[in-house]
């Protein structure tokens, strides 16, 4: 009698375990049914309200679009994915590259500030814009005929100061400037027997040669 009567409780607590058991998951899923109905009375006005634009959108659209586009478009996309996917790639490779060529940029700039500051203080700056200066006197100063004229002689005014520039003319041109700076006392007598007896002296005589040649040249150029 004692064992049946606590089998008989044993079913009992069993019993009510599941119950208990039922009645916890009947909850649970009377919670989920709820926040599920709230969640729809919230969700339906805003996919309504996404529905009447895309209908808007849509309209403006008109008969310009087709679903049969869209389809064809995504098969396009998937069909070109590895297409895509490269060109992801490559952008990604170009967006380092710019990272790379903008502190390239930051070195070059600094570089050129520092180079710049140095011509600045080296004169630079300044030697360039006396030389503007000047080259406004020269547009100043020079008519259009003058300027047309200089063209038509610069190759024999180049002539020129290339054969003025040879080593020896410039040589010559020294030692004259030299011979002119040197001041003769005013004490000393020069008299023509002096004169005439630095005839003798071969450097005389060669300058004295070159000088009629000079004067030979003059005059065959006044005679053109």
């Amino acid at each position: 009698m004692d064992n049946d009567l606590l089998l008989l409780h044993q079913k009992v607590d069993t019993l009510t375990q599941q119950i208990a058991f039922l009645t916890a998951q009947a909850e649970a899923q009377q919670r989920r049914q709820q926040e599920m109905d709230e969640l729809k009375r919230d969700a339906i006005p805003i996919a309504n309200h996404m529905i009447q634009l895309s209908i808007q959108e849509l309209a403006e659209i008109g008969d310009e679009f087709k679903i049969e586009d869209l389809f064809f478009l995504l098969k396009r996309v998937m069909r070109n994915t590895g297409l895509i996917m490269s060109m992801f790639d490559r952008l990604e490779a170009i967006m380092g590259l710019a990272d790379e060529a903008q502190i390239l940029g930051k070195q070059v700039f600094n570089y050129s500030i520092e180079e710049l500051e140095r011509l600045e203080r080296a004169g630079y700056f300044s030697f360039a814009q006396e030389g503007w200066r000047i080259f406004e006197r020269i547009v100043t100063e020079f008519s259009d005929e003058d300027v047309h004229a200089l063209g038509d002689n610069i190759v024999t005014i180049l002539t020129t100061v290339r054969n003025m520039t040879q080593p020896e003319i410039m040589s010559l041109a020294n030692n004259a400037v030299g011979a002119i700076q040197q001041t003769i006392p005013e004490t000393e007598k020069i008299s023509t027997w002096s004169l005439l007896r630095e005839l003798s002296n071969p450097k005389v005589r060669r300058g004295m040669a070159r000088l009629i040649n000079l004067l030979k040249a003059l005059d065959d150029q006044a005679a053109q």
